[in-house]
């Protein structure tokens, strides 16, 4: 039996993805597949070789884990795959990154059930 936290956990989690997401799309290569998101960031600060601290925010979309499956195999999200979402009469399209030695994603719960995929806006395309 899960403990408390873990339950309540749980349960927050339903209700992000039954009250706060939008529906993107995850792709890689050829595969992808539709699942719900919710928009988030993360602000990230990064020493240059000059010692200037650069700032840079990625646009986050937070997912459950047990959605991200292509090709019928459940996965992680890897550098470079992208994420579109609609806005309107466009498609924004965003690729998984992060800068410096970052990693492109990270769980967001201690029980591993929600990943947070960071993604910088690389274009715009028409619906």
């Amino acid at each position: 039996m899960a403990d408390i936290l873990q339950r309540a956990s749980d349960w927050l989690e339903d209700q992000r993805t039954k009250y706060a997401t939008r529906v993107v799309v995850y792709q890689r290569g050829d595969s992808s597949v539709s699942l719900p998101a919710t928009v988030g960031r993360t602000t990230f600060e990064v020493q240059g070789e000059l010692g200037v601290v650069e700032r840079t925010e990625s646009r986050d979309f937070l997912v459950r884990a047990g959605d991200l499956v292509l090709d019928g195999a459940a996965t992680l999200p890897q550098r470079g795959d992208r994420v579109r979402e609609a806005a309107g009469d466009k498609v924004q399209v965003y690729e998984v990154m992060a800068p410096g030695q970052e990693p492109c994603w990270r769980y967001s719960d201690p029980y591993r059930k929600t990943l947070r995929i960071h993604t910088k806006q690389t274009d715009t395309e028409d619906a």
